[in-house]
């Protein structure tokens, strides 16, 4: 009967390691039954902690594939089997150890990696996917208000500059037409003057020639 709990066990710690996103591993000496379920209250529904033999938990690592994890399973070894964010769990781990110096964390594995007690206190310091997802929505919907901003504002700046070429337009117009003025007006007065003092030299040359 005991042989066959042990097996129970090892087949189930080995699904967690398979199919866990992260693993913590701790040494929780001296925790109390009422700490240890605060602690697995902190961690939260995505993460299941695992308190088992080490003999057990090494079965399981090695039928799982789990490699150089193998020093860190010595002393009461708990595990945490994360399936949600691991930096929430971290973080979890890590506030619950400043207050409760008897839980320790040795290190984990994440993405086939291990990580050492310094990884994983790395890992709780970065922010959440939710806090990241939710910077990333208020960029996002800054941006588009600023793209329907400038939307709303390019009819009246089509308008603006229409209205300012026409004005271009017709400023231009009356300079040529100032500037044609006078040379029309010279025109009609070299043309006309001869002709009228021609007129006047030739009734004054006839008259003589009557008396």
């Amino acid at each position: 009967m005991a042989t066959t709990a042990k097996v129970n066990t090892v087949a189930e710690i080995t699904e967690k390691f398979r199919n866990s996103t992260a693993t913590v591993v701790t040494e929780y000496r001296g925790l109390k039954m009422a700490e240890m379920t605060k602690l697995r209250r902190d961690l939260g529904a995505d993460v299941t902690y695992t308190v088992a033999k080490n003999t057990l938990v090494r079965r399981a690592a090695a039928e799982a594939g789990v490699e150089g994890l193998e020093e860190l399973f010595i002393g009461p070894t708990a595990i945490a089997f994360i399936n949600g964010e691991p930096v929430d769990a971290a973080k979890a781990l890590r506030d619950f150890a400043k207050t409760n110096n008897l839980l320790v964390i040795k290190g984990g594995l994440m993405d086939g990696k291990v990580l050492n007690t310094s990884d994983v206190t790395k890992l709780a310091d970065l922010e959440s996917r939710d806090v990241l997802l939710a910077k990333l929505a208020g960029a996002m919907k800054a941006t588009l208000t600023k793209a329907a901003v400038m939307f709303n504002q390019l009819p009246s700046q089509v308008a603006r500059l229409a209205a300012a070429l026409q004005e271009k337009k017709a400023a231009e117009g009356g300079a040529e037409a100032a500037a044609d003025a006078p040379a029309e007006a010279s025109a009609d007065v070299t043309a006309d003057a001869p002709v009228e003092a021609s007129a006047d030299a030739g009734e004054q040359t006839e008259t003589p020639v009557e008396a």
